[in-house]
């Protein structure tokens, strides 16, 4: 039998070019020596680490997808259940979102890279919702994409989600059935796959380990579209308890057909697809006027702590569907993974464009005492409700300043 570790969620590839030029241009600081003696110690015909060389291969998945766990494999488990809770944005501002174990985001799950996660999924709503684990490397029928790998889970129905973590880095989950509603109501949350051999560490030494997810969200459609969500999923259940409306609920009702050749029939034969603007009327358009980091929008997002002299890495996570352009008053940073991949070269920078999808790590050194504005440039993401100051925005600060000389005043502004 797997060796199963029962838990609840809590809230190198690639890095140096051949001949190791970014550590000879002084790119990189910290333990160099020690990464050089790892590489000058291989052995004729040893397996070159992938951050030494850039190998074509490197997006073939470490472990192959659709093996099984083998006896005495861990397997890490965790119960993840979505509800429909309330949840504060800012003072005063509350929304019905669709929450995993009640928290926006959702639990972070952390697991070493190779290892099994099994995650037993379980709806506590009238609508359907799925989890997709996004940038795994996993068998199809763990994809979670409703009616595509797998039929959507309904109210108080479990799915069993069983994957190896892989490849490792900044990843993260959320819901892939009706993705404009249920991301913006908060399904979703960071899946962090950490490396065997954590090269990043060793060069840049850092000491503390952040997640930021970013979202936005249009609450007033949000409202709109739970509310007209949960009438239509009300009279399905009605329609449910008769077997003669149950009849009734066809491919036709439900927008589910065997395939295209089903459909393209279906429209011959007088199907209006739900697309069409006689029974829509007019596309919505989602007006964001919350921006968030971690759920919170400004001032009441958690600030990032460091110490003078300290390296620390974040990992931003845009689960949402705008670009955010994440800049660091004071400070530059290291660029040093994409999409949980390590760069083969990091870029030092201070602002960083985090796309929808998409994932950065950075590494920050305590360079600068003080307590410096983190936020999207964007400037429309630094507002709520369109009032500056608040969005996406939070604070660097060091610990020791005060120590160390620095004295600013501890203001909090909603207003500009």
């Amino acid at each position: 039998m797997a060796e199963i570790e029962k838990k609840n969620p809590s809230s190198r590839r690639d890095f140096l070019t051949a001949g190791g030029t970014a550590l000879g241009a002084g790119l990189l600081f910290g333990r160099t020596s020690d990464a050089l003696a790892k590489r000058k110690q291989l052995k004729r015909g040893e397996e070159i680490p992938p951050w030494v060389k850039f190998s074509p291969n490197a997006t073939n998945p470490p472990y192959p997808p659709r093996q099984m766990p083998k006896p005495g494999e861990k397997i890490h488990e965790f119960d993840i259940d979505v509800s429909i809770q309330i949840h504060e944005i800012v003072p005063g501002i509350k929304i019905h979102g669709f929450l995993y174990n009640k928290t926006l985001p959702g639990p972070e799950i952390r697991v070493p890279e190779g290892e099994w996660v099994k995650v037993n999924f379980t709806n506590r709503t009238a609508e359907f919702h799925t989890i997709h684990w996004h940038g795994i490397q996993l068998a199809n029928e763990m994809d979670g994409v409703p009616l595509g790998t797998q039929w959507p889970v309904g109210r108080n129905q479990t799915f069993t989600y069983l994957f190896r973590a892989q490849p490792a880095g900044t990843h993260f989950y959320h819901c892939h059935n009706m993705t404009p509603l249920h991301v913006q109501a908060g399904m979703f949350g960071a899946l962090i796959i950490e490396e065997k051999n954590n090269f990043l560490k060793d060069v840049f030494y850092y000491e503390r380990d952040y997640t930021l997810v970013l979202s936005e969200i249009d609450t007033n459609m949000v409202e709109v579209q739970m509310n007209e969500m949960m009438k239509s999923m009300a009279a399905m259940e009605k329609m449910a308890e008769s077997s003669t409306m149950m009849r009734e609920m066809n491919g036709r009702m439900m927008g589910w057909f065997r395939d295209k050749r089903a459909f393209l029939s279906a429209i011959a034969s007088g199907y209006i697809p739900p697309y069409m603007p006689a029974m829509t009327g007019p596309a919505p358009t989602a007006n964001f006027n919350f921006f968030m980091i971690n759920g919170k929008s400004y001032p009441m997002t958690e600030e990032v702590r460091i110490k003078s002299g300290e390296s620390i890495r974040v990992r931003l996570i845009n689960a949402g569907a705008m670009p955010h352009y994440m800049h660091l008053h004071g400070h530059d940073f290291w660029h040093v993974c994409e999409d949980g991949a390590i760069l083969q070269s990091p870029i030092k920078r201070n602002t960083i464009p985090v796309f929808p999808g998409s994932t950065a790590d950075i590494i920050i050194h305590g360079t600068n005492p003080g307590h410096w504005h983190f936020h999207d440039h964007s400037d429309i993401s630094t507002t709520n409700n369109g009032v500056f100051p608040g969005g996406m925005m939070t604070m660097l600060m060091y610990e020791d300043a005060e120590k160390l000389g620095v004295n600013v005043p501890d203001i909090i502004a909603v207003n500009s």
